[in-house]
């Protein structure tokens, strides 16, 4: 090759249209942004839970921001497998969350609510990104987002069931 000369990049050709890939790798920064937001929440609950109910709590909240810690690349991996970037600051998570934070630290009851409706936030959201992958025909992303859909609804179970 000569001083000047690159190798081009072949365009991505994995049976996935453009628009398409597009349209899930949107779906799917919402769905990374709603995991991170609940990410912090939880990690933040962890820190902060008092009370009785301290150490089940404790245990509980951290083994779900664990969970939630290591899905976040699975996520944006699969944004930029389809040829995208992943959002990764808080100020696109902000825009892009369906989540709201609290405004200070909740009584430990509290908590385990809002970690039930962030849970089933995050739920709803794959959920609308499962029909943009299943209409792209993107069976990786829907088994993903399969994935996430059990995650989020047994850990909102489970919570929930703190609260009966």
């Amino acid at each position: 090759m000569g001083n000047s000369q690159k190798a081009s990049v072949p365009a991505i050709d994995i049976g996935i249209s453009e628009k398409d890939r597009a349209k899930v790798a949107e779906a799917l920064s919402k769905v990374l942004a709603d995991t991170y937001t609940l990410y912090l929440m939880t990690h933040n609950f962890h820190w902060n839970v008092t009370g009785p109910m301290f150490n089940t709590l404790h245990n509980m909240f951290m083994e779900q921001y664990t969970e939630l810690w290591n899905s976040l690349d699975v996520i944006a991996e699969r944004i930029r497998a389809l040829g995208h970037f992943a959002p990764g600051t808080y100020r696109e998570y902000a825009k892009l969350s369906s989540i709201s934070e609290p405004k200070d630290v909740p009584e430990a009851l509290e908590m385990v609510r809002l970690l039930t409706k962030g849970n089933e936030s995050v739920a709803k959201t794959a959920r609308a990104a499962f029909g943009a992958a299943d209409g792209a025909n993107d069976q990786p992303t829907a088994d993903l987002l399969t994935q996430r859909l059990d995650v989020h609804e047994k850990a909102a179970w489970m919570l929930r069931s703190l609260l009966q």
